[in-house]
């Protein structure tokens, strides 16, 4: 990267005027060229093709394709790039952005999920959902589409995932039968007024109860033998639901990663299954 660099520099200095130009905007727009096209790039700085594609030669690459491949190669761990991230958030945070106040919760929303993750509950959580006959999640019909994304993944660990938003208004298929190993999660949120009723009638049906939930839910303790809860959010409304996602996405994983063999082996057959039965692409 720092070869590159340099050479653009140079080019700034004493190249022509077009390769003044291209260089220039190669300098300062390094991020967008993943994105960008050598007429693209033509486009904006009103020069040809030909011009941005004998510069990238001189430069040694064939085309834009060879720049986007160096950059990949020699992009920094996103690791060592954190602390300047984070500086330049905060810096804009506390000068009233919102995206950037919105960025820095999350930051500390997902630094809450790790910290989290070494607790006894998530562990518990894991082998819970592992260990169970049936595992249901249940969500506001609103928030359908994260409990089924949330079931898809726990598909890739296990068998007998299902998710229910209670259109048919009985969640027959988590009460129909009593039983010992089943387990419930309920994605909460402030709209699932239900969250409540379902989490108290799970338990009296013989089930385990997982909620997903915020911090001060006040009868979680009540009902719900697991809890992984999120803090308030401050940036956003409580409709927010990037902190839920984040939650979901890294308890799967954990799943996922416990289950071991037996999830790769899973995940083989299903590809392969998709592979029979996944409707042809239209001509």
């Amino acid at each position: 990267m720092e070869d590159l660099g340099q050479k653009l520099r140079e080019y700034i200095k004493v190249g022509t005027p077009a390769e003044r130009r291209i260089a220039k905007y190669f300098s300062e727009h390094l991020n967008e060229l993943p994105f960008e096209t050598a007429s693209s790039v033509a486009d904006r700085l009103e020069l040809s093709p030909m011009t941005v594609g004998r510069f990238l030669r001189s430069l040694g690459y064939h085309g834009l394709d060879g720049i986007k491949v160096h950059l990949k190669e020699n992009a920094p761990p996103v690791g060592l790039q954190l602390p300047n991230i984070l500086e330049r958030l905060q810096k804009d945070a506390g000068e009233s952005r919102p995206l950037a106040a919105q960025i820095v919760e999350q930051v500390e929303i997902l630094q809450h999920i790790y910290n989290l993750a070494n607790q006894p509950q998530w562990h518990e959580a894991v082998s819970t959902i592992l260990s169970s006959a049936n595992v249901f999640i249940t969500a506001h019909p609103g928030l359908a589409g994260l409990g089924h994304h949330f079931c898809d993944r726990l598909t890739l660990a296990r068998d007998h995932v299902l998710f229910l938003d209670g259109a048919n208004g009985s969640y027959i298929q988590m009460f129909g039968a009593q039983s010992e190993n089943n387990l419930t999660i309920i994605i909460d949120s402030p709209r699932f007024v239900a969250s409540r009723l379902l989490a108290r009638t799970a338990r009296r049906a013989g089930h385990k109860v997982l909620l997903a939930t915020g911090q001060f839910t006040e009868w979680a303790h009540e009902f719900a033998n697991i809890t992984l809860s999120l803090p308030p959010q401050r940036a956003n409304s409580n409709d927010s639901l990037s902190g839920m996602m984040a939650l979901l996405e890294l308890i799967s994983l954990a799943v996922t990663q416990a289950a071991g063999e037996a999830a790769k082996n899973r995940t083989r057959r299903i590809e392969e299954l998709q592979a029979m039965f996944a409707p042809a692409p239209l001509r």
